[in-house]
């Protein structure tokens, strides 16, 4: 019995259809998801997003979110989701050195929600340089 999957983006459905299994970062490691899976929400961190589909494996790098779960479905959602594919590795590196640069050198009163937001950039970031020099061919 397989589980329906739907990853969705502010800006767009990403993926819907039919899985075998879903790995999730989740905010207390990863998590695996098989059908009949116990009902649950959950926080998810920056990471790999993984789930097979006919014998196959596909992989995202995702943001930071939610996934809800039931015994039949999983919904992600997620502030991005990318394929290896779509990560552009020197433009990564780039942006998670000109954040690093910008918390380093800023005086004591950078304003907490740009703190964050530069946090969750590199950690958002690292999720995507991680999975594609994991997966380069």
């Amino acid at each position: 019995m397989p589980l329906q999957l739907d990853i969705v983006t502010p800006e767009k459905k990403i993926f819907s259809d039919l899985v075998d299994n879903v790995y999730l970062p989740g905010a207390d490691g990863e998590m695996g998801i098989l059908p009949q899976h116990a009902g649950l929400v959950t926080a998810l961190q920056p990471g790999e997003l993984r789930y097979q589909r006919n014998g196959k494996v596909e992989t995202l790098a995702i943001g930071s979110g939610f996934a809800e779960v039931t015994q039949t479905k999983v919904i992600v959602l997620t502030d991005s989701a990318l394929g290896e594919a779509e990560i552009d590795e020197a433009s990564v590196e780039t942006a998670i050195k000109r954040a690093q640069e910008k918390l380093a050198t800023v005086d004591q009163n950078l304003d907490p929600e740009e703190a964050a937001y530069l946090q969750g950039l590199i950690a958002k970031s690292t999720a995507a340089l991680n999975l594609k020099r994991k997966y380069r061919h």
